[in-house]
Order: C-alpha cells, then sequence, then structure tokens
C-alpha cells in the first residue's frame, strides 16, 4: 500500500534501535529507547505560504533524518510502523 502524506506531512520510517551497545552489551526490547532517526518514505504537496503559494521542501524521499523526540503520530502501515509528521519537527538531514 502506498501513503501520500497531506500537506506539509511527511512520512518517515523509524531506523531500527541497535541491539548490542559499543562495548558489547545486549540491549533487551525494555531498556531501549526509540530511536530519534529514521528515512523519508514519502512527502505531501508542501506547505501553503501567506501568498497562497506552494512551499517547497527542503528534504526529499531517501533522506536520513533526525527529528524530535515526541515528533509526529504513530500510525501503522501494512504491519509496519511509520510517523508521520511536519517538516518543522526535523532537526536535520545525516549525510
Amino acid at each position: 500500500m502506498k501513503v501520500q502524506p497531506l500537506g506539509e506531512r511527511i512520512l518517515v520510517q523509524r531506523i531500527k534501535a541497535e541491539e548490542k551497545t559499543a562495548g558489547g552489551i545486549v540491549v533487551p526490547e525494555t531498556a531501549k529507547e526509540k530511536p530519534k532517526e529514521g528515512k523519508i518514505i514519502s512527502l505531501g504537496t508542501g506547505k501553503v505560504n501567506d501568498n497562497g503559494e506552494k512551499q517547497a521542501f527542503d528534504v526529499k524521499e531517501g533522506d536520513r533524518i533526525l527529528f524530535e523526540s515526541y515528533a509526529g503520530t504513530e500510525v501503522k502501515i501494512d504491519g509496519e510502523e511509520y510517523l508521520i509528521m511536519k517538516e518543522d519537527d526535523i532537526l536535520g538531514i545525516i549525510k
């Protein structure tokens, strides 16, 4: 199933948390913090500015991003978990 976000919203898939620490300790599921890193799956049509024109996104599909801790709304599509968030929730692009 393909999902097209509306307006200034972005569909993001969270990148899985590491199973081990740098020292080799295995981290159990209950102790893991949800990652604040993801990959952009699809973009909406863009934000409408005060002049009524669509503003282009600063990010594109496939970008790896960092986002705020409580950003977006969690949704489940075809058994996979995604986030739908606004571009303002994105802190930066990982290069």
